[in-house]
């Protein structure tokens, strides 16, 4: 599934809503459906975005998402377990719920639970 920064024109994310006013049929999102409701995402390269100019001089991605169907619980699981929650639940511009975490690296891991407008479930493509 392609999405366009089209779907975001009401965002309140700056740069995807200004994107859907000035570049609306841009490819915003790559959504890959591995299995029902879960899904690998792509991100095309935006502008300003630097590229790899050394082997391993930057990270190969910029980060992971693993869908949970209770945010509220796994946000109480996870730091009753001591893992640092870098931010609050919030919605995201795909409508989508979501907070993050990272790994001893500094990788970041988003933590995300679907509602009934997120653009994977309504599509917008």
């Amino acid at each position: 599934m392609i999405v366009r920064y089209r779907a975001y024109k009401n965002s309140n994310n700056l740069f995807f809503s200004k994107k859907a006013l000035t570049n609306p049929d841009d490819i915003c999102i790559i959504y890959i459906e591995i299995s029902s409701g879960q899904f690998v995402e792509f991100f095309p390269k935006v502008e300003g975005q630097q590229a790899h100019s050394e082997w391993n001089e930057n990270l190969g991605y910029s980060h992971f998402a693993l869908l949970v169907d209770d945010i509220f619980q796994t946000k109480h699981e996870l730091k009753m377990a001591g893992v640092e929650i870098d931010n609050d639940i919030s919605k995201g511009p795909s409508h989508t719920y979501q907070f993050w975490i990272h790994d001893p690296d500094g990788n970041k891991i988003e933590i995300m639970q679907y509602t009934e407008n997120s653009v994977q479930v309504e599509g917008n493509c």
